[in-house]
Formats: C-alpha cells, structure tokens, sequence
C-alpha cells in the first residue's frame, strides 16, 4: 500500500519561506520521481517542481519558481522537501506530492501516487 504524506504547510507573509516536507512509504521500486503540485482557488493542479530518486537527483522547475523554490531529497531518499523562499500571495495553494516510476515531470496524469495535500497560505 503506498502512501504519501506532506506536511509543513501554514501562513506566511509575503516573501517569508516555508519547507514542506513528503514521506513516501510502500513505493515497492528502487527508482523513482516524486513532484510536488499545487492547485489555487479555482485554478487547475500545476507541476511545482520534481525530482529522481537516484542517479544523482535530477530536478525540475516550473517557470514561476525557479530561484525561490529548492526540491530535494533526505539520504534515507524516502524523504522529499520543498523549500519555498520569497514567497507571493500568488503561492497560495493546497500543495500535493505525488510519485511515478515511469515518468519526472510536470504532467498531472503522469503520476500514480498521491498525498492528501498540505495548504500553504501567503498574505
């Protein structure tokens, strides 16, 4: 049974930071991507950011992140973290983690494995 689990998440104000953090348990495969994406008031679910498990921890970003948020990954590797720096009113989201085997991107419907979601508020 996989589970995903993020938490971290909480109120800031604008340009403060936050880390939200994802613990994965039952992924059966030594490799594999674990992404975080938000979704807004009304808005769609967008890819954050995401990151291979192995082979050196390739990442990736989206365009409206890149320079403040970090992806990373703990040395027991079923640990993912999201550093969030400098933050806007415009992070505002419920953040989810998810994970695949077969796919690291910022696709929604690539991803198997999703957490229940952690809210991050920026005022």
């Amino acid at each position: 049974h996989v589970q995903l689990v993020e938490s971290g998440g909480g109120s800031v104000q604008a340009g403060g930071s936050l880390r939200l953090s994802c613990v994965a348990s039952g992924l059966t495969y030594d490799s594999y991507c674990v992404a975080w994406f938000r979704q807004g008031p009304g808005k769609e679910r967008e890819g954050v950011a995401a990151i291979y498990t192995v082979g050196g921890g390739s990442t990736y970003y989206a365009d409206s992140v890149k320079g403040r948020f970090t992806i990373s990954q703990a040395n027991a590797k079923n640990t993912v973290y999201l550093q969030m720096n400098s933050l806007k009113p415009e992070d505002t989201a419920m953040y989810y983690c998810a994970a695949s085997q077969a796919y690291c991107g910022c696709n929604v419907a690539a991803y198997n494995y999703w957490g229940q979601g952690t809210q991050v508020t920026v005022s």
